[in-house]
């Protein structure tokens, strides 16, 4: 069975103060220990969406997703109870999460052809419709077991008009095949990436 105290790091309430944590009995890796971090990508999504997907001639902006604060950073989350957070010891994402989802769903987007523009603020798309996101969930969750799980919450703006078009939470779930840290990310990209493709075939159906 896998030693958690040698995968975990850094309790969220006490990131500010602590340089060193101790878990289960055992002093792990502390503040300074971000320089021999492995940095980890999430893999990139190419969809194909259905023929009937008509959204020629839109221009889609994809907003600066929203997260709390425990997920808006580089570091790599894990639950280990239904109150505690801790980080996964010597790994971290290649950005902060929320500006690689942003980076990974433009991609996802763009690989399906069916827009006439998709981007970023600040871009210089003449926007007809703006995707808005929060991340609700990008986890391990280790109570229990080892699952990745991934929810988002989309709102479909038409920026002509202000009004919300639709709205909708996209979850994915994934179990961790394995005890070592690229096991965990391959959970988590990949249940990103079924998030991803639902949000993106249901966006193009929806404009």
């Amino acid at each position: 069975m896998m030693s958690y105290s040698k995968v975990f790091q850094r309790p969220f309430a006490a990131l500010r103060t602590a340089c060193a944590v101790s878990l289960m009995g055992v002093m792990l890796a502390g503040c300074g220990a971000g320089t021999n971090n492995d940095t980890y990508d999430l893999a990139s999504v190419r969809i194909t969406p259905p023929a009937k997907a008509a959204a020629a001639k839109r221009q889609l902006l994809i907003a600066n997703p929203t997260a709390l604060k425990m997920l808006d950073s580089d570091m790599v989350v894990v639950r280990v109870s239904g109150t505690e957070v801790q980080y996964l010891a010597k790994s971290q994402w290649g950005d902060k999460l929320p500006l690689m989802v942003q980076s990974k769903l433009v991609e996802a987007f763009d690989s399906t052809g069916k827009l006439a523009g998709v981007g970023k603020p600040g871009q210089g798309l003449a926007i007809d419709y703006q995707l808005i996101s929060d991340i609700r969930t990008f986890e391990i969750d280790t109570d229990g077991g080892r699952r990745a799980n991934v929810s988002i919450s989309v709102k479909l703006l038409n920026d002509r008009n202000g009004t919300v078009v639709s709205q909708k939470v996209f979850s994915a779930t994934v179990p961790v095949r394995g005890d070592v840290n690229q096991a965990m990310i391959n959970a988590l990209s990949q249940a990103f990436g079924k998030v991803t493709s639902d949000i993106v075939t249901w966006t193009l159906a929806t404009i």
